[in-house]
């Protein structure tokens, strides 16, 4: 295929999912079957999410020869790496599948995708529109059907395990089993960490509009997200007035004896339940037989000191409740970060709320964090968002901190092979005497 019909497929299949009626039927679907997240949250991330992916892709160059450098005489050119094997999670039914979808067909591969047993219906509705679409953009039927396709149902981990085996490529975003899964096949896999993200404010942020994007973030899609935060660093300067803050927002911070209501609920045996995961906060409430939450609470909030397995409040939640950490100063609030992420989602990224620029590069020299987001609603800046420069994901490389085997945005890239033609130019061999000109005035000393 020619670069021109690729990007005609690529917009096809963005159109599936970013058509108003068919956006809102798979946010329904996707809500009605997997009991996770909110319909009117989904629906803005399928549109948001797939716009900013397509903005992202639209000047990228993906067929045969993509750059050509006459400086170091290198040609490179884009091949496709086959088929893909798509993993994606019940959390996000709709904008994972497509997000998988439109860049394996533009580096030009068949994607088939494996959705978690939940989400099966929306892959499902949402691949039958991209099929409609793909015919429409010119392809016949069949190569359609060939090109996006899906495991039948019922999905299982064998099934799903078979595919890893047998594809070219894995893109796979969801649970930790699946992620160890995908590397232990013997097929190359691009896998993605563990969310658990921290939030610092420091002495210097706007706390109104800090607890206003903390709010936006850890509530969005009842915090399916793994960018939302699940633990708030608040330096003891400002803890009361930031506290206040979050309250005005919506949050609502529990006694000891709640909390210990709310740990019991949460945590059965160690593991995070799934009956809270992705709930409202009436939900959530309602399940701890909470009373004396007011009306109109958006979030509940834990004030936390520990970290690890005997703090659970310190590990990813995946619902509207936040811990909430008291640090001496920012020094420690780093300090803080580190012992969450020596607990759970390192390699992930942390959010940052300041006036003293220069404390990101800090955290980003010291932290196990591939991204630091700086004054933003982290959930969505996380994954790109249309005022930052960050690609436009749903799947999160944490490099080796997170077991990673990169720490980029998962985008195009992660789908293409490159050959690089490698032709003479002017012969370039340095004296040994310049090259360790240097070091032997070093040892001379």
């Amino acid at each position: 295929s020619d670069q021109a019909m690729v990007d005609r497929c690529v917009l096809a299949a963005g159109w599936a999912i970013m058509e108003p009626d068919r956006n809102r039927s798979l946010a329904e679907l996707s809500v009605a079957d997997t009991g996770l997240g909110d319909v009117e949250d989904k629906v803005l991330k399928n549109h948001r999410k797939t716009l900013g992916l397509l903005r992202d892709l639209s000047s990228v160059k993906s067929v045969g020869i993509i750059k050509q450098d006459p400086a170091t005489g290198i040609t490179e050119i884009a091949r496709p790496v086959g088929v893909v094997a798509a993993i994606t999670p019940s959390t996000n039914p709709g904008a994972t599948p497509i997000n998988k979808i439109i860049n394996a067909l533009k580096g030009r591969n068949a994607v088939i995708v494996a959705p978690s047993p939940k989400g099966w219906s929306s892959a499902e509705r949402l691949i039958s529109f991209v099929h409609a679409e793909l015919v429409k953009a010119g392809l016949d039927e069949d190569v359609a059907r060939d090109l996006v396709q899906l495991l039948p149902a019922p999905v299982t981990k064998e099934a799903t395990h078979a595919l890893m085996q047998q594809a070219d490529l894995i893109v796979a975003t969801g649970s930790q089993s699946n992620i160890r899964a995908a590397y232990s096949s013997g097929t190359p896999a691009f896998g993605v960490g563990a969310g658990n993200v921290a939030a610092i404010v420091d002495e210097t942020a706007d706390l109104s509009a800090a607890a206003a994007k903390i709010r936006e973030s850890k509530t969005f899609d009842h915090a399916t997200s793994c960018s939302s935060e699940n633990s708030v660093v608040i330096v003891a300067q400002v803890f009361d007035d930031m506290l206040a803050a979050l309250t005005k927002e919506g949050g609502h911070l529990l006694n000891e004896c709640e909390a210990a209501k709310l740990q019991d609920t949460m945590w059965v045996d160690g593991k995070l339940s799934s009956a809270v995961i992705a709930q409202s906060v009436d939900r959530i409430v309602e399940l701890a037989g909470l009373e004396g939450v007011p009306e109109g609470t958006k979030f509940l909030m834990v004030e936390e000191t520990g970290f690890g397995a005997e703090h659970p409040f310190s590990g990813e939640k995946l619902c509207p409740v936040l811990a909430v950490y008291r640090a001496e100063d920012f020094a420690h609030a780093g300090q803080v970060v580190s012992a969450i992420y020596g607990y759970q989602g390192a390699g992930h990224s942390v959010s940052l709320h300041t006036a003293i620029d220069e404390r990101a590069e800090h955290l980003g020299l010291q932290l196990p964090v591939s991204r630091v987001i700086v004054n933003q609603v982290h959930c969505v800046a996380t994954g790109g968002a249309f005022d930052n420069g960050l690609p436009f994901s749903l799947s999160m490389g944490c490099g080796t901190w997170g077991g990673n085997n990169f720490s980029d945005n998962m985008n195009w890239r992660q789908y293409v092979n490159i050959t690089r033609v490698a032709r003479p130019i002017a012969r370039s061999e340095p004296a040994v005497e310049d090259v360790f000109a240097d070091y032997f005035e070093h040892v001379k000393k």
